[in-house]
Order: C-alpha cells, then structure tokens, then sequence
C-alpha cells in the first residue's frame, strides 16, 4: 500500500503588504499571518507566528516614523520568516535591554528560530524566523530542511 504524504510548504510562498502604521496595524498584520499560515498550510505553531508579529507591528508603530509599515510574509527552505519594514533609524540591540525597552522583542529571542533587523534605504526592518515543525509522516525532519 502506498501511502502519499501531503504537500508541504517546500517551495517558495511570498506575501508582501502596506499598513498604515495605527494600532490597527497590528490587527491586520495578524489576520495576514494566520490566512497565510492556513492558505499555505505551514506546519508552525499559528498561535507564536501571531504573537511574535504583532510584536513586531507594535514596535515599528511606537518607534517608526511615516505613515505606513511595509508586512513581508514568506515560506521557503523549511522557515517561516516574517519581516516588518518601517521608516525608522533606531535598531534594537537585543535581548539585554532593560525589562521595560521592548518587552515584545523578549518574546520574539526566546520563541523564534532566528530574529535580527537591518537598515534599509527607507530606514529599518526587524524579522523573524520560524523553523516549520517536521512531518510525522516523513518520519525523520526532512520537513524542516525544507523538503
């Protein structure tokens, strides 16, 4: 009896858009993760990717600049990897900020697979990655390396 596995998110899946940077922002940002997460049926934890970009929505809303942030939502090489770009020059120095700087950037260090931020022409972005579970059907972690 052959048994198919079903498709996985091996290939690469990119979403991109424009929010106007309001507390609404955030909202929006999270609706935009979830329908990928489930359109894309990417095997991470929807409840992390959530949280973790409304962390990042909400820091570019207190500490940017401008009228919009830029939502960037992609699925390649067994990640999850959501960027938020704003018009902002301060990039965060981590996780040994004091208890009251950043609190959600806390979260985003210990939850995600990989985080960082970079400048940009326009001023900065901060991401992060999520590593996608491994397929139980596959029996081993090929899921996670991407296919």
């Amino acid at each position: 009896m052959n048994v198919m596995a079903p498709a996985r998110p091996a290939e690469l899946y990119q979403r991109r858009l424009r929010l106007t940077r309001e507390p609404a922002a955030a909202a929006e940002a999270r609706s935009q993760v979830r329908t990928a997460i489930r359109d894309w049926k990417i095997p991470v934890d929807p409840d992390i990717a959530i949280l973790l970009t409304s962390d990042l929505v909400t820091d570019a809303i207190r500490h940017g600049d401008g009228e919009t942030l830029t939502l960037a939502i992609r699925c390649a090489r067994g990640h999850l990897r959501i960027d938020v770009y704003g018009r902002s020059r301060y990039v965060p120095a981590g996780a040994d900020q004091p208890a009251d700087a950043h609190r959600g950037l806390v979260l985003v260090v210990a939850l995600s697979t990989e985080w960082g931020s970079f400048r940009t022409p326009a001023g900065r972005a901060m991401y992060f990655t999520l590593a996608l579970r491994p397929d139980p059907l596959l029996g081993d972690d090929r899921a996670a390396a991407g296919g």
